[in-house]
């Protein structure tokens, strides 16, 4: 399974803050993502239908054209089992977010904000039921632990098994077949 994320946030610093906060903890739990970045809720909805293959979106509050409120409503409209977590600088504006079944509010000057980020997204692991396989394998090339959702693909050799694996990139290790029996 892949994670998609999705950030909006109309100032750039913020956007790469929080995706290099995400792309941490994606790395560290041992899961597959993919993280897309959006200037503002308006380029954010413009996927229409497209906006419905990502689990979770970070939105901040206050961008021009279109507020993240907003952006929220509209989300909801056509879909209500995304996750959405605002990103703001104003705490005032909590209870309208509870109205668009926001997961968390997370304030962009919290000093402590990966660990934050952890929290929010081991609570919506939690929600969605999610956890990381992993499993110890013998290769021919050592002993390695290995996450179920990085395997690719295993290729069957003779009497070999291939498997191709998404580290920092793809990699292929090796064992026999009557290992796995």
């Amino acid at each position: 399974m892949v994670f998609k994320i999705a950030i909006c946030d109309d100032e750039d610093y913020f956007r790469k803050w929080i995706r290099e906060m995400l792309q941490h903890y994606m790395k560290e739990s041992g899961i597959y993502y993919e993280i897309e970045t959006f200037k503002s809720g308006i380029e954010l909805l413009e996927l229409g239908i497209e906006l419905n293959q990502y689990k979770i979106i970070f939105l901040d509050i206050s961008m021009n054209e279109m507020n993240g409120l907003v952006t929220a409503q509209k989300i909801r409209e056509q879909n209500t089992e995304v996750f959405i977590v605002f990103i703001t600088a104003f705490v005032n504006y909590s209870m309208e977010g509870y109205k668009v079944d926001a997961i968390r509010f997370l304030l962009k000057s919290n000093k402590n904000m990966q660990g934050h980020i952890t929290e929010c997204m081991d609570a919506i692991r939690k929600k969605m039921e999610y956890e990381v396989g992993w499993k110890m394998f013998e290769f021919h090339e050592g002993k390695r632990m290995v996450s179920m959702d990085f395997i690719l693909y295993i290729e069957s050799n003779l009497h070999k098994l291939v498997f191709h694996i998404m580290e920092d990139e793809m990699v292929t290790y090796t064992m026999e077949k009557n290992y796995l029996i």
